[in-house]
């Protein structure tokens, strides 16, 4: 018997790689265009004021990271390859940035009269794409991915 405590049992776990799919890899590419659409040369100053080395490099490594593993994620193709140089660019932005503005993605400083005012945001964002990699990469692509498609015509 089936019920609101007893649901049929239908396989709606095969699914939930498809929303992690679409948030992770539409934020990467929006992250990505958006640092390419300000002028590279502006993340380049961020990059140099941080220390980073090699700032110039490094800046177009993360843009071209951000937008192609993005576009990857979204269309569900070489996620476990992807995964990796994108974890490479979470990790660095956790560490050299949010860390210091602890946990909470969301930290309200003051209430003004114009509205509320925020603060950076710490490093709770970061690891929930971390943890949608992760589970990308432990679960599979999901449906509607192309690896299943290149999968699917290569093994008939």
């Amino acid at each position: 018997m089936t019920g609101i405590f007893n649901p049929p049992k239908w396989n709606l776990a095969r699914w939930s790689a498809l929303p992690l799919r679409l948030i992770v890899g539409y934020g990467f590419m929006e992250h990505g265009y958006a640092k390419l659409i300000h002028g590279p040369e502006r993340f380049v100053a961020i990059l140099h004021t941080l220390g980073v080395p090699a700032p110039e490099l490094m800046a177009w490594a993360t843009i071209i990271v951000e937008l192609l593993g993005g576009l990857a994620v979204l269309l569900g193709l070489f996620i476990p390859l992807a995964s990796v140089p994108m974890a490479g660019v979470l990790l660095t932005a956790m560490f050299t940035v949010h860390l210091q503005y602890g946990f909470s993605a969301i930290t309200l400083k003051a209430v003004t009269p114009a509205g509320a005012q925020f603060g950076p945001p710490g490093f709770e964002v970061a690891l929930l794409y971390l943890a949608c990699l992760a589970a990308l990469v432990l679960t599979g692509s999901g449906p509607f991915s192309m690896q299943r498609f290149f999968t699917k015509r290569s093994n008939p």
